[in-house]
């Protein structure tokens, strides 16, 4: 069950109501603003009331993660912007539509100034991520694949989603999930993502013994490792 208040100075908070949750949670992520669990035996009321008690802090944290939104490209005709496997280019046209073909990604536009709107820029990250869909499901499990028999891994399956903060992930019985955003980064980072899973399967935690035979597939766990912190899955 589900319900959405404004609250002044704050704005939208989504409030969530969980059977298998035992205690209230108060969560402010980037591009998903307030959310708010609490079990079944809470009411509405009571976390309208928690928040509020809690308004001075969400600002301020409203104020970093905005930051962090801003971030993001501000996609116009004179922006540069590439996939693995496509470039992102604009067409004057006689309405807003987005096209994908084997080596671009064509946004039709009317008007420039039509392009700022928030609900046109969904729009065209829209279409970014179909084109990312495309090339991970043609490239991860391949390149997965290579990776595992180059280094002696094994794993069950490989699965590609678009996901908002992790780059992958290694399951209990070794199937791999790769983010759809992977294509977005240099290929050597791409690898070192897919190598970090592998090593997953032979090493579920990431004590000494897994940063070493990291570090012996990829060349440079400690240093790759850095520098994928530079990018984030939801920031493009």
């Amino acid at each position: 069950m589900r319900k959405k208040i404004i609250i002044p100075d704050i704005g939208v908070v989504k409030i969530t109501k969980k059977r298998a949750v035992k205690r209230l949670t108060l969560s402010i992520k980037p591009f998903s603003g307030i959310n708010v669990t609490i079990p079944y035996s809470y009411s509405f009321s009571a976390a309208e009331s928690f928040v509020k008690e809690k308004k001075n802090w969400i600002i301020k944290a409203q104020k970093k993660i905005s930051q962090t939104e801003n971030q993001r490209t501000l996609f116009l005709p004179k922006t540069k912007f590439y996939t693995k496997k496509r470039e992102l280019v604009f067409v004057l046209s006689e309405q807003t539509k987005i096209y994908i073909t084997k080596t671009k990604i064509t946004v039709e536009y009317e008007k420039e100034e039509n392009l700022l709107s928030a609900e046109n820029q969904d729009y065209i990250r829209k279409g970014i991520i179909e084109a990312l869909r495309f090339e991970a499901k043609e490239y991860l499990p391949e390149r997965t694949e290579y990776l595992a028999i180059k280094y002696g891994f094994e794993y069950g399956k490989v699965t590609v989603r678009n996901a908002k903060t992790r780059w992958g992930s290694c399951s209990g019985k070794n199937n791999i999930s790769l983010n759809i955003h992977l294509m977005r980064l240099p290929e050597h980072l791409i690898d070192y993502i897919i190598l970090h899973e592998l090593c997953h399967t032979v090493e579920k935690n990431h004590g000494k013994h897994f940063w070493s035979l990291l570090d012996k597939v990829s060349g440079d766990a400690k240093g790759l490792d850095k520098e994928i912190k530079q990018y984030n899955p939801s920031i493009f």
